[in-house]
């Protein structure tokens, strides 16, 4: 099968045939219909995340149909439309019996410890536990970016910060997490600020319903959010994984508020100061989340099909497997509003 393998670190991915994927007992292979490529896919591309061993085929964000299912398998069979969380849990832990399915101990994750998707089929194991089915009329291309960033953003808008309809929500970064976190946050009922140090990004955000927008690279963030708010943030999401944001987020906000990090902070930005007089005279609360529990995908999939939340503006770019490394390289500066997401796996 054709697949884009990553054989050395920030060169171009090798467009080659390899070895079909055998199908796991316990789950299935898929043909796959669409892939995201997310700046987690970046952060391995750069050699920053320690899972990862070449040579490697990225990819986590992916939805596809199954072409077979191994013999331990009893939810799926061949035909069907499915999607799966880019943490692929046991299902049988005390983390997993407990809901908490993202901290499982010995999780599988397809782009990072395994082969990913960025290829014509994938194995994926665990398959009871952890596929969804797709509805029948939801986009390839959509479907594939919700299995990071738009679960991602759920997850830390719902299932952490609990974020209530009025409330204000800031920002920081407006990729594909800030500007899900966007859509998921007005479909709530919250008022949005997008901070971005790119003009164009804003705009694009603001097309998209963005309460305010502040420009970081001319404005002191948290002081404009603390005007625009009359005292500061409720919630605060940070979606880059640096330091910079990660203490203009804390500084955003009003006392007792809350801050989401979803930004994976990697390599050299693995290690933060942050401001903890901050925290401790605001009593903030900081949570950390990573993905979302497989069985919390039917609340978002329930949002998505009633119409009250449209998350087509996120797909930016459909592109053909050989782009994915000129998408990955674009990371390395401000990237253009939206993802990208392959579409063609036959060139």
């Amino acid at each position: 099968m054709r697949a884009a393998v990553l054989t050395g670190y920030r060169a171009p991915l090798d467009l080659a045939e390899i070895a079909e994927p055998d199908c796991p007992a316990d789950g299935v292979v898929l043909s796959v219909l669409a892939c995201g490529i997310c700046r987690s896919d970046w952060h391995s591309w750069t050699g920053a995340d320690p899972d990862v061993t070449l040579p490697h085929v990225p990819g986590h964000e992916y939805c596809g149909v199954v072409e077979e299912a191994g013999p331990s398998v009893t939810r799926w069979k061949r035909g069907d439309r499915v999607i799966a969380p880019f943490i692929l849990a046991c299902g049988q832990c005390p983390a997993c019996a407990s809901g908490n399915q993202t901290t499982c101990p010995t999780q599988v994750i397809p782009g990072f410890t395994h082969p990913g998707a960025f290829a014509e089929r994938i194995a994926v194991p665990r398959a009871d536990h952890n596929l969804t089915r797709l509805p029948e009329t939801m986009e390839p291309a959509l479907a594939a970016a919700l299995g990071c960033r738009v679960t991602t953003a759920w997850h830390g808008l719902t299932g952490r910060a609990a974020l209530q309809p009025g409330e204000w929500l800031a920002v920081f970064g407006s990729g594909g997490i800030g500007l899900s976190a966007l859509l998921l946050a007005k479909a709530i009922g919250a008022r949005v600020i997008m901070v971005d140090v790119v003009a164009e990004k804003l705009a694009h955000a603001a097309a998209q319903g963005a309460d305010a927008t502040v420009n970081a690279a001319t404005e002191d963030a948290p002081e404009a959010i603390r005007e625009i708010t009359g005292g500061g943030a409720d919630v605060a999401i940070e979606a880059l994984g640096i330091e910079a944001t990660t203490i203009g987020a804390m500084r955003s906000l009003r006392k007792l508020g809350r801050m989401v990090q979803i930004g994976m902070p990697a390599g050299p930005h693995s290690q933060m100061t942050l401001p903890m007089d901050v925290l401790y005279s605001g009593q903030l609360a900081l949570f950390g989340t990573r993905g979302m529990p497989a069985w919390r995908y039917p609340s978002l999939l329930s949002l998505i099909d009633a119409g009250r939340v449209d998350l087509t503006p996120l797909i930016a770019r459909r592109v053909a497997l050989s782009a994915a490394s000129a998408e990955l390289a674009a990371f390395d500066h401000p990237a253009p509003p939206g993802v990208a997401v392959i579409t063609d796996f036959t060139r």
